[in-house]
């Protein structure tokens, strides 16, 4: 399946919105764009064979990054949600700056809530997101009395993809990673990662009930409603299908996905070797500027 067999215009209502991740993560944001907007077309892409992306360096990410945007371009996406909080943390900057078509992260939403809810906030992401310290950095941002601590959970993505959520190991490792901001007493706990509102179950268990527990991926889909009202392109007509695609084996990724959505998907798989090389032809195509857009 080809979005462009539908649109080749990136300008239209019904254009599909791009969604990527590393994996399944970015399935929570999937979810939210459907709830919060029924009628927008969704493109999905996990970046299976390279997961995870946590113990990436900023340059590795930087080019899935520009990879991932050059086929969801070619695919006729309008927009392209960053799906995922270390691509947020190192590589949004330069793909807003660089993509001719609108590029959100999940970062800044997430934070701006955070401060709504709380002063004390733990954030639990991967090793890359938690040194980038880009949530404080939001955070701080939206509320300068704000204090943060964040943690990095390295082995959290592995276990969610493995879909071994209910190991008792699982939960062993996610008391030792909640432990240190537990200590701090925290009031809000931010899902700094997309990955993990699947942990939900077991993070809830080990926290006490004065702790909220912020999945950023509601705000995501709040800010991608806003921006499209804002550039006129939400769409009002019947959605397609959602079409998925890996880099990795889909046999894997499939029962997961259908796990988690509640229902059957088809998957396809794709290479991403010659799109970074034909991304500037894609561009030059389209001929549209975000800034000029904004």
């Amino acid at each position: 399946m080809d979005y462009r067999l539908y649109t080749g215009d990136p300008a239209s209502t019904a254009a599909p919105i791009g969604i990527f991740d590393s994996g399944v993560g970015g399935l929570t944001v999937l979810r939210e764009l459907h709830r919060q907007l029924p009628h927008e077309s969704i493109l999905y892409f996990g970046d299976t064979a390279r997961l995870p992306y946590g113990t990436r360096t900023a340059s590795e990410i930087n080019q899935f990054v520009q990879e991932i945007l050059a086929w969801m371009i070619a695919q006729g996406a309008k927009m392209v949600l960053m799906a995922c909080n270390t691509s947020s943390a190192l590589a949004l900057e330069a793909a807003q700056a660089d993509c001719p078509i609108p590029v959100l992260g999940v970062i800044l939403p997430g934070a701006r809530a955070a401060v709504k809810t709380g002063r004390r906030i733990g954030v639990i992401a991967t090793a890359a997101t938690a040194n980038s310290h880009a949530y404080r950095q939001a955070i701080t941002e939206s509320d300068s009395q704000a204090q943060v601590w964040e943690v990095g959970c390295p082995e959290f993505v592995p276990l969610i993809e493995q879909n071994r959520i209910h190991d008792p190991y699982t939960r062993t490792v996610a008391a030792n990673y909640l432990a240190p901001l537990l200590a701090h007493n925290i009031d809000t706990l931010i899902y700094g990662c997309t990955h993990y509102p699947h942990l939900a179950p077991v993070l809830k268990d080990l926290l006490p009930s004065t702790v909220t527990r912020l999945d950023p991926a509601a705000h995501l889909a709040a800010a991608t409603a806003r921006e499209l009202d804002l550039l006129g392109l939400r769409a009002t007509g019947q959605r397609r299908p959602t079409l998925f695609a890996v880099s990795g084996d889909p046999s894997h990724f499939s029962p997961l996905a259908a796990q988690w959505l509640g229902h059957p998907v088809e998957v396809q798989q794709v290479s991403l070797t010659s799109q970074k090389s034909s991304k500037t032809d894609q561009v030059s195509a389209l001929n549209l500027s975000q800034r000029e857009r904004r």
